[in-house]
Formats: structure tokens, C-alpha cells, sequence
């Protein structure tokens, strides 16, 4: 469930993409291959059920790194 507080944010589907403003909320079925952007600053709030964790080995733009990871930031 990607719960949207500020800003904007597209989840890009196979079947088209979802655009989410603030207060808005979208729950991924099971299954569905998606990609979530963000084309400006946005905070949102992310569950996942604890059954749907990734699979160990799997990289995401978090622990993959590249061009659209950020460096770490020390929390205050």
C-alpha cells in the first residue's frame, strides 16, 4: 500500500500508470509488477505485508545502488 503525504507520486503499471496526489492511497494487488516514481519531492508511507518481503537476493534501487540511489543521510 503506497500512502501518498506530500507531493506526487506515479506508479507505473503494465496496464497504465496511477498518479497519486496527498491523502491519497493505492494497494498493489498481489502479483503486480510495478514501479514507483516520483518526479519531485514526495513522502509517502509504505506497507507490505510481512508474507510479500522481497525474495533474498532481490536488489531494489536501495541496496542495488546507481544513478537513482542517494547517498545515506545521518538522521539528527
Amino acid at each position: 500500500m503506497f500512502l501518498v503525504v506530500g507531493g506526487r507520486l506515479t506508479l507505473q503499471l503494465r496496464d497504465g500508470d496511477v498518479v497519486l496526489g496527498p491523502g491519497e492511497l493505492y494497494v498493489v494487488p498481489e502479483g503486480v509488477e510495478h514501479c514507483p516514481r516520483a518526479d519531485e519531492e514526495t513522502a509517502i508511507l509504505l506497507l507490505e505485508p510481512a508474507g510479500m518481503l522481497e525474495p533474498a537476493g532481490t536488489l531494489n534501487t536501495g541496496s542495488g545502488g546507481g544513478p537513482l540511489t542517494l547517498a545515506a543521510v545521518p538522521l539528527d
